[in-house]
């Protein structure tokens, strides 16, 4: 009987050697947690679509961040939900706007401890839903968008957030943001771009989350699912404008997308676990189909093992609080 040369499985024997021998770690640091805070709440709010995920008050969104720090976890990401929305989304750029307020609590809470970041994006704030403001043709209008992006971008950083993330997918929203930032004396505040961000049927938890009012697709910014080349060349745009790091949204999906991203760029690569793929598995392991924390380790590990160096997710200080 003849046997073979090579045995793998002598490096499968046990938890530690496998331990030793593996190809892809998490470490809390890779890790970002997006975080809710809604204006005019006395309590935190449960989100029925993400199961564990609440919408914040400016009271519980500190503690929230504050464990994320303790958790080690690498950065939180903040989303604001204001009581009144308008067609302009001037919520975003307000200095008291709820997602200011929130970032000035959070900085001061979490100092240098963990890195605070702030979406860039007005959905949550216009009263129809969009990501910027809307022509006579009912789409977004791109060049007057960017303008509002720019004041929303230093209102952010006056407010305390140490990484801008636009995530409109507008062209030329890097140079535009950069170009406002730079001018109002915020040189030193980096831009995480949502370089490649598609249509995707997977955002509808977050939509609930941020009480948006746009049903359907975003086809007209948003790039399609079926494309890959496409997300090549809108990275390699946002980096050529001054972006800092690039990130692909969603994460486990577009597994490929990230890979190759990585394989194109030298800045790091982000990739977002998005509200559809947690609900997802939520659901599934609610349901005993799945077993909840390998569910969740495996789908962050495949993340990064696929070219991520930063994973947003919601399980971030859950998962950090087990490394």
């Amino acid at each position: 009987m003849s046997f073979p040369a090579e045995r793998p499985r002598r490096l499968r024997r046990t938890p530690a050697m496998r331990t030793l021998v593996a190809e892809t770690r998490l470490h809390p640091a890779d890790l970002v947690q997006p975080l809710f805070v809604r204006e005019g709440l006395d309590e935190p709010r449960p989100i029925p679509s993400m199961p564990g995920q609440v919408q914040h008050t400016r009271d519980s969104v500190r503690k929230a961040a504050a464990a994320a720090a303790q958790a080690g976890v690498g950065g939180i990401m903040i989303f604001g939900i204001p009581v009144e929305k308008d067609p302009s989304g001037r919520g975003a750029w307000d200095e008291q706007g709820i997602a200011q307020l929130a970032l000035a609590d959070v900085a001061a809470e979490v100092g240098d401890a963990t890195v605070v970041i702030s979406d860039l994006n007005l959905d949550e704030y216009t009263d129809h839903g969009h990501v910027g403001l809307l022509g006579d043709d009912g789409d977004v209008e791109n060049d007057a968008t960017l303008r509002v992006y720019a004041k929303v971008a230093v209102a952010q950083a006056e407010a305390g957030s140490q990484l801008i993330a636009p995530s409109g997918m507008m062209d030329g929203q890097v140079a535009a943001i950069r170009a406002g930032l730079d001018a109002a004396g915020h040189e030193k505040v980096p831009i995480l771009a949502y370089a490649a961000k598609y249509d995707s049927a997977f955002y509808g938890p977050f939509r609930a989350a941020v009480e948006s009012s746009f049903t359907g697709g975003r086809s007209t910014h948003q790039q399609d699912p079926a494309n890959l080349a496409e997300a090549v060349r809108e990275v390699r745009l946002d980096v050529a404008e001054g972006a800092d790091l690039v990130m692909v949204k969603p994460a486990g999906l577009y597994l490929d997308v990230v890979r190759r991203v990585a394989d194109e760029v030298s800045v790091p690569v982000a990739a977002y676990q998005v509200s559809g793929e947690y609900a997802a598995i939520e659901a599934a392991a609610a349901r005993g189909w799945v077993a909840r924390e390998r569910a969740i380790t495996e789908s962050v590990t495949a993340i990064r093992r696929a070219g991520a160096r930063i994973v947003l997710t919601y399980w971030a200080t859950e998962l950090a609080q087990r490394l």
